[in-house]
């Protein structure tokens, strides 16, 4: 194989079936010891066990790569800690850390109980930074890491019923985008997929989910973790075999002046430029948005 993971360590949470299982298992193949994180319970958050976990790492050992199993919660501080501690305990290092783990608890706007809404948030989004934050600093100090966050079409394009795993969905990506401007200098990259694979959470995708094995998704998420790829602060859709870059795109604007007050019927009137999407710009960071604003302002 010409990309590798050999001497490098890696936390995939939520391993312990679907998309996290198949990227455990490909890590673990082309050498990477791995820390096969899962809570070993059901889709809503609720139980929990140590078989699934285990499972995984028996599939790996069996097949003659190295890992371990860990079951603390990504979504407290001191379960993230954990979690890293393990790589660490193992292995010495962590080098990868792919944020997989996720829960649902689906219902309409008005029907979301606060409660479900904030559990949504600690696997999702501050499981990710439980996790993320701990490993940074080991990646830091030896100037190398990979981060891979898992957000979904439905942060990135809504779908009914799913408020509370958009929300944290799309909190990812605002998270990976941070984590890759800090982590620049110190040859830290992060990116986020956004993949269609059957998995125990999508599970009513029925005769549709065949095609959309979790296999499909994992080479990217291989080259993406590489010493090869020099990839970061991108989003990816990944399913049944298409890999596509998604990104946020600024439009060429219509200016109104900044000289005279404009009124809201002249925003009506120019609707048609305010919403233009060609020719677009993908700002990186803020700066570059706000340069796209001065450029405007002085006409060139």
């Amino acid at each position: 194989m010409a990309i590798t993971l050999e001497n490098r360590v890696a936390i995939v949470t939520g391993a312990g079936g679907g998309l996290g299982r198949s990227h455990a298992i490909a890590f673990a193949r082309r050498g990477a010891r791995v820390v096969v994180n899962d809570l070993g319970g059901n889709a809503d958050g609720t139980g929990g066990g140590s078989s699934m976990a285990d499972l995984v790492v028996k599939e790996i050992t069996e097949a003659g790569g190295e890992a371990v199993a860990n079951y603390d919660s990504v979504a407290t501080p001191e379960g993230g800690a954990a979690i890293v501690q393990s790589a660490l305990d193992a292995f010495g290092t962590v080098d990868i850390v792919v944020n997989n783990a996720g829960i649902l608890r689906d219902k309409s706007f008005l029907n979301i109980p606060p409660a479900d809404f904030d559990i949504l948030l600690d696997v999702h989004l501050r499981g990710a930074f439980h996790v993320s934050q701990p490993a940074f600093r080991v990646m830091k100090e030896k100037g190398f890491g990979r981060f891979v966050h898992t957000t979904s079409a439905s942060g990135l394009f809504g779908n009914f019923g799913q408020a509370n795993y958009a929300a944290a969905k799309t909190g990812l990506i605002g998270l990976s985008n941070v984590l890759a401007i800090e982590g620049a200098k110190y040859n830290i990259r992060s990116n986020v997929i956004a993949p269609i694979a059957k998995s125990r959470l999508t599970e009513g995708l029925g005769a549709v989910g065949d095609a959309l094995r979790p296999e499909l998704v994992t080479p990217i998420v291989e080259y993406l973790v590489s010493e090869e790829s020099t990839i970061s602060h991108e989003i990816f859709s990944v399913g049944g075999g298409r890999i596509a870059r998604v990104f946020v795109g600024l439009g060429p604007g219509w200016l109104g002046g900044n000289e005279v007050d404009i009124t809201a019927e002249q925003v009506e009137d120019n609707l048609d430029a305010i919403r233009a999407t060609d020719p677009y710009t993908t700002p990186l960071n803020v700066m570059e948005e706000t340069m796209a604003v001065m450029q405007a302002l002085s006409g060139s």
